[in-house]
């Protein structure tokens, strides 16, 4: 039974993305789940611990970096009258185990509301201080992972960085640090060499970790900073800045029509002949968007 936003019911489970690390990230509804929490799992090692600071005295923890989901579930049950919070790392709906509890909430009947939490990919560009996309570069985000290794079985065939990176626009790889070779491999089958690519660990965290690099330097990059875990690696032309210059690549990258003076939409008018100041539309003549 799944709650509308701000409801509250018994023994309601609130699954809450604890944002990239900093406990200043986490979003207000998030902070008021903890603060109002029974009890709390959450994954230290993924999480942390200055988070819980917005939990209540006394509020029972768990800690699931050694559970499995039966040990989860099992708080669960046990607590069948608790406000429960399951506080997961970053944004819950990339890459957090959350399927399967939903689907124990369902069979079992137990009320559950899902918070979205600040995303690892946002806190990674900007503590890189990118923009992912570009007019005329790069309008598109590919999220993925490095398949093949212990986790080749949940990787569609379709799927691979490889694939991905004919593409040519910005991608987003997670939980692949550990495996430097076959990642530079594959991004090379699409990117040119001197693409630029960004390493973020821990993004937000007190140790964050920014490296700036190649798809060709990047194994050596990785291999050289000892990152295995909790990094994410962005890579594309439209991370090399205004020009693309500084990567040798032959593109421009082009100003972003939104605000420019001579492009109108639905809350502007074209700025006048010589001038670049805004002439805003009254909100009674604004067209429906």
């Amino acid at each position: 039974m799944r709650l509308a936003a701000g409801s509250k019911a018994p023994g309601l489970i609130s699954f809450v993305g604890a944002g990239p690390g900093a406990p200043d990230l986490l979003t207000l509804r998030g902070a008021h789940r903890l603060a109002g929490a029974d009890v709390v799992i959450w994954a230290s090692s993924l999480v942390p611990a200055a988070v819980l600071a917005h939990c209540r005295d006394g509020v029972e923890l768990h800690d699931s970096a050694g559970m499995t989901l039966e040990d989860v579930l099992a708080v669960y049950t046990a607590h069948p009258d608790a406000a429960i919070v399951r506080l997961h790392s970053g944004d819950i709906s990339l890459y957090s185990a959350l399927a399967e509890q939903i689907s124990w909430c369902t069979r079992h009947g137990r009320a559950f509301e899902i918070v979205p939490g600040v995303g690892s990919l946002a806190a990674a560009a900007a503590a890189a201080g990118v923009e992912l996309t570009a007019p005329g570069v790069a309008q598109s985000t590919v999220l993925t992972r490095l398949g093949g290794g212990r986790t080749a079985a949940s990787m569609p065939a379709a799927e691979s960085v490889a694939s991905f990176a004919r593409h040519g626009t910005t991608m987003a790889i997670y939980l692949s640090a550990a495996r430097p070779a076959a990642m530079r491999e594959e991004l090379l089958a699409g990117y040119p060499p001197q693409t630029p690519a960004v390493v973020v660990a821990k993004a937000s965290w007190p140790d964050e970790t920014v490296i700036t690099t190649t798809v060709d330097g990047l194994a050596g990059a990785l291999r050289a900073s000892g990152i295995r875990t909790t990094a994410l690696v962005l890579v594309g032309p439209a991370l090399s800045g205004p020009k693309g210059s500084d990567a040798g690549l032959s593109h421009a990258r082009a100003r972003s029509r939104l605000y420019d003076p001579t492009y109108s939409h639905s809350c502007r008018r074209r700025s006048l002949p010589g001038s670049t100041a805004g002439r805003p539309i009254p909100t009674a003549k604004r067209r429906p968007r």
